[in-house]
């Protein structure tokens, strides 16, 4: 029994994860090299390993002439009955191979081949490795700046945090840890190459997923997700089951979860929300903190116009549009803003225009109005655009939606 080889493939198996078959196919590939730079040929040549006691045996396949002219694939009849006592013309003779009278060069080689199957098995286990965490996040350490990218240490391979997915303002410190998520991994004749972000919607999912418990087993959804990376991010969610909170399980006791979160993303502010078949009360909800008076949602345009009070303006639109802008990416709604003042005078934006737009069975809700004919009677007049109630500021906005 061959222990140090045994010894060998044991620990190759367990650091490098290679398994023992790979590596014994790579030793008899080397085998077969070595012969062919030894001999010139290795056609004929066989080589054998037995998996349990790791003993191999090498040898060359010859037929038994009368006459050799080629010693690489045949062998005289004196010389076979020494082998094989009953060896007859024609017959095929294993010669053993003593892998001792391999040249310095020959023997090199096949050291090369064993080495280069290893790093090639290394590199595609790490390759497999790192693939199905594709799209997730990993946890890394920073090691150091390569010009504007970051070099990120991810355990068995390193990631690349390019100047593009980096949030501004973000400084790392070698050996700190930092949450990853990664983008894509590629297989390249160096190994695999990781590209992480600290940017993607996708990483704030993946952290909720892995803080709130009820994400991981199903009971809270998220249902969509948009974000300016630094700044802030919306979330709306949506229970499965109406006994629990979808909201609530987000943010934890005392803001637990969330907190922790937001710690991660050093500071990001995150809005939760939560989520609505209807458009109206989805695009109400995606606006908060500002109050809705009202809002008129077209769904087959993916289009919406909101109404504000005057004072509400600003908080509706956002610092720089930001509040609307995120709204808008978290709905796919295209939303235009009014204040109470503006949607008046706006020519346009009246409640009969929405009412020629829909067919009389699209509406679910009337405002202040029990059905279809009180609103109707509600905007009979004297064709002047529809002044806003104040019972609309009382009970809250209405949604005029399919």
């Amino acid at each position: 029994m061959n222990k140090e080889l045994m010894e060998a493939l044991d620990i190759l198996e367990k650091e490098k994860e290679i398994s023992k078959e790979t590596l014994f196919e790579a030793i008899e590939n080397s085998l077969i090299t070595a012969c062919k730079n030894h001999f010139g040929k290795s056609d004929n040549v066989r080589v054998e390993i037995d998996r349990e006691t790791c003993d191999f045996l090498c040898y060359a396949e010859k037929e038994v002439v009368e006459e050799v002219e080629d010693d690489c694939l045949q062998i005289s009849l004196p010389d076979a009955r020494e082998i094989k006592g009953d060896a007859a013309l024609g017959d095929i003779i294993h010669v053993e191979i003593k892998s001792k009278e391999f040249g310095r060069i020959a023997t090199q080689n096949a050291k090369n081949v064993i080495l280069q199957k290893i790093r090639e098995e290394e590199r595609s286990v790490i390759y497999n490795q790192y693939f199905e965490k594709e799209k997730d996040i990993v946890t890394g350490i920073v090691q150091r700046y390569i010009g504007k990218n970051i070099s990120i240490n991810l355990g068995k391979a390193d990631g690349i945090l390019n100047e593009s997915e980096q949030v501004r303002g973000e400084v790392f410190r070698p050996t700190e840890r930092i949450k990853v998520y990664i983008l894509e991994v590629k297989s390249t004749p160096r190994g695999p190459r990781i590209l992480v972000s600290r940017t993607h919607p996708e990483l704030v999912k993946r952290l909720f997923e892995a803080e709130v418990t009820e994400i991981k087993d199903g009971t809270v959804e998220i249902m969509s997700i948009a974000r300016e990376a630094g700044s802030r991010t919306k979330m709306a969610v949506r229970s499965n089951n109406p006994n629990v909170d979808a909201v609530g399980a987000c943010v934890g006791l005392n803001g637990a979860r969330v907190n922790s979160i937001v710690e991660e993303l050093r500071g990001e502010k995150i809005d939760i929300i939560n989520w609505d078949e209807n458009p109206g009360n989805l695009i109400q909800n995606a606006l908060s903190p500002a109050k809705i008076v009202a809002v008129f949602a077209d769904p087959d345009e993916k289009t919406a116009k909101v109404v504000v009070p005057d004072y509400q303006l600003s908080l509706a639109i956002g610092k720089e549009g930001q509040n609307a802008r995120l709204a808008a990416r978290l709905t796919g709604y295209k939303i235009d803003i009014k204040s109470e003042t503006q949607a008046k005078d706006a020519p346009g934006f009246r409640y009969e225009d929405y009412m020629d737009e829909f067919e009389e069975d699209e509406f679910d809700e009337y405002g202040e109005y029990e059905n279809e004919a009180e609103y109707e009677e509600g905007l009979e007049g004297d064709g002047q655009e529809y002044e806003l109630p104040e019972s609309f500021e009382e009970e809250g906005p209405s949604n005029l939606t399919e």
